[in-house]
């Protein structure tokens, strides 16, 4: 047997199998979420579980204003988005969005697509083009007329600790979303309500 062979191919048996246990190690790993329970913040920083609950919290007050009591029908909304006044890209129309789809759901406010305007013209205009019966043409100047526009502002602060020597890097966030339904016929602020999310996180100095 030759030992020098055999002397070389120990260290490096034990380098590949050193790098295959690191390989391993490193490797990407994932699992499903079940996106109704709370889940862990990894950062201070705003995600999808602030978004639940500012939803869960404006709907409800929605659903529980006095506006519904003082209209004989069903209020009809037009939501004219979430401003994003915030330092991160946050895609607010996922609130808007969530908080129409639970209204709609619960039967107590009615909404005009306002998003689908230029389609359903364009529809219009192709079935008065001729290439419709006229029995199967819809009825022109029959849409909803909204009563109120729902809009609102997203806004956030940011603090971090002051340079100083330690072990953990702290950061604190603030959020805060105002939402307002405004009566189209008189201009008046009919309904509004805000939520706040405050979080702060730790890091440490050294990490990987």
């Amino acid at each position: 047997m030759n030992l020098s062979k055999l002397t070389l191919a120990t260290p490096m048996r034990a380098a590949v199998i050193a790098v295959a246990v690191l390989a391993t190690g490193c490797a990407a790993t994932t699992r499903t979420l079940d996106p109704n329970e709370d889940t862990i913040h990894y950062d201070a920083n705003y995600d999808f579980s602030d978004k639940k609950e500012i939803v869960a919290s404006l709907t409800d007050s929605l659903m529980n204003t006095p506006l519904l009591n003082r209209e004989s029908g069903k209020p009809i909304i037009v939501t004219y988005g979430i401003a994003n006044e915030t330092a991160e890209h946050i895609n607010t129309g996922g609130i808007s969005d969530d908080i129409r789809l639970s209204l709609i759901k619960a039967g107590e406010y009615r909404f005009v697509n306002r998003k689908q305007r230029d389609n359903v013209l364009a529809e219009a205009d192709f079935q008065y083009a001729g290439f419709v019966p006229p029995e199967q043409r819809i009825i022109e100047g029959r849409q909803l007329g909204a009563n109120y526009i729902l809009s609102g502002t997203l806004r956030s602060i940011e603090k971090n600790q002051p340079r100083q020597w330690r072990l953990n890097k702290r950061k604190l966030v603030y959020y805060s979303l105002n939402l307002e339904m405004t009566n189209i016929q008189t201009g008046e602020v009919s309904w509004a309500d805000n939520v706040e999310i405050a979080r702060e996180s730790s890091q440490p100095i050294l990490g990987w």
